[in-house]
């Protein structure tokens, strides 16, 4: 019974770690266009923006993500077996990546606080897309388990990845031709 507990919070706080992971990049991108603003309208902007990362942050996607963790664990601990079988190690693999993706997303958000940050808005869309790709592989390889699958899902997220970034290149076109500024 303890077992089906974790799950579920497990499930619960994973939806909640990637909503987290969803908008911090969107409000990256809006933060990064607020530089083209007039310094005090950049300044008021900077700031506003500054304190919606940190609270979402803070109070939403690091919890939710240690919280995912240590929830996992406990699966693991109760049903060691599971580290023993093939999709398990995929899947702990691919979350290796999203944890990574967790902290850079961090350091970003630290370089646009300190007024650091070299990131295009462009750059950031792209990088918004990659907790996308990594959320679907987790989701194909847990759901589908064997590795004939697997070679499928693989297929199907490197063409997922393909066809998100033509949209980004076609939502960059379409802003510019209405006259926005892109980058």
């Amino acid at each position: 019974m303890l077992y089906l507990y974790a799950k579920a919070i497990h499930i619960i706080f994973v939806i909640c770690w990637m909503a987290g992971l969803f908008y911090m990049p969107r409000l990256f991108v809006y933060h990064t266009e607020a530089k083209d603003r007039p310094g005090s309208e950049y300044q008021v902007l900077h700031k506003q923006f500054s304190i919606m990362e940190n609270r979402l942050w803070w109070v939403i996607t690091t919890p939710s993500m240690y919280i995912t963790v240590v929830s996992a664990l406990l699966m693991l601990y109760i049903n060691p077996g599971l580290l023993s079988m093939g999709w398990m190690q995929m899947k702990l693999l691919f979350v290796g990546g999203m944890v990574f993706y967790h902290f850079k997303t961090q350091h970003i958000m630290f370089q646009l606080r300190d007024e650091r940050s070299i990131w295009t808005s462009a750059k950031l869309r792209m990088w918004n897309e990659v907790s996308t790709i990594l959320l679907f592989a987790i989701v194909f390889v847990v759901v589908l388990k064997s590795a004939l699958n697997w070679i499928f899902g693989v297929l199907g997220l490197l063409g997922l990845t393909i066809v998100l970034m033509l949209l980004v290149k076609a939502y960059k076109i379409y802003r510019k031709n209405k006259g926005e500024k892109v980058d």
